[in-house]
């Protein structure tokens, strides 16, 4: 399992950012895939979550109304487009394999994460 995310950096409040988390060594379409974000001196966080077709999508309430998780089964490839960033938004945004039940207690199956910073 390899998960590379990208897209990360620093933004102003307000602003936006879109990740992006390139997977291969399985079959990403089978799948559900998370997000899952760590801020520095706190435990991971459940972001946002997607089934194997992109029919269901699932967010934390921090993260409703301001991001959008989606996926691109033909390329492999996870998003999150992230709007309204607010300086707690900032953290290490993992791209991780799985639902929400499961995904923060398999570690193993998460990428090497993102830095978003939000800042003015």
């Amino acid at each position: 399992v390899q998960l590379v995310e990208s897209g990360g950096g620093m933004v102003q409040p307000g602003g936006s950012l879109r990740l992006s988390c390139a997977a291969s060594g399985f079959t990403f379409s089978r799948y559900d895939m998370s997000w899952v974000r760590q801020a520095p001196g706190k435990g991971p966080e459940w972001v946002s979550s997607i089934n194997t077709r992109g029919g269901s999508t699932y967010y934390a309430d921090s993260a409703k109304g301001r991001f959008t998780i989606s996926r691109d089964n033909g390329k492999n490839t996870l998003y999150l487009q992230m709007n309204s960033l607010k300086p707690e938004d900032t953290a290490l945004y993992y791209c991780a394999r799985g639902p929400k039940p499961v995904v923060l207690t398999q570690r193993e199956y998460w990428g090497q994460g993102t830095q978003v910073t939000v800042s003015s």
